[in-house]
């Protein structure tokens, strides 16, 4: 049997005194491009967290990141890469209490 497709969310902030335009440089420049080559990967994209809907109040998170996978085994294989072990290190310079968070479109179910 083949392995479902996977949408992996990462709910993030970034660490206290990061400097928010380094991070996005940096996400823009090398994060985003890097994964999107990923041959397990088929879109990942970044989002800003702005409010709570209705309210005034801040995202409770700073980032999200949204990455379809078609194999889970094969992106956890991709992941152990020299380049993308070190888009990890540089992703942990920036965030702090990244949830990973493996999804299902419940259509599939």
């Amino acid at each position: 049997m083949s392995e479902q497709a996977t949408t992996l969310m990462v709910f993030f902030n970034l660490k206290p005194g990061t400097n928010e335009a380094d991070y996005l440089a940096w996400a823009r420049e090398v994060d985003l491009p890097t994964v999107n080559r990923l041959s397990s990967v088929t879109s990942f994209e970044v989002f800003k967290g702005l409010k709570m809907l209705g309210q005034q109040s801040a995202s409770p998170w700073d980032y999200f990141e949204v990455i379809r996978i078609a194999s889970e085994t094969q992106f956890l294989q991709e992941s152990q890469s020299a380049q993308m072990q070190q888009v990890i290190r540089q992703f942990e310079t920036f965030a702090t209490d990244a949830q990973f968070i493996c999804t299902r479109d419940i259509t599939t179910l």
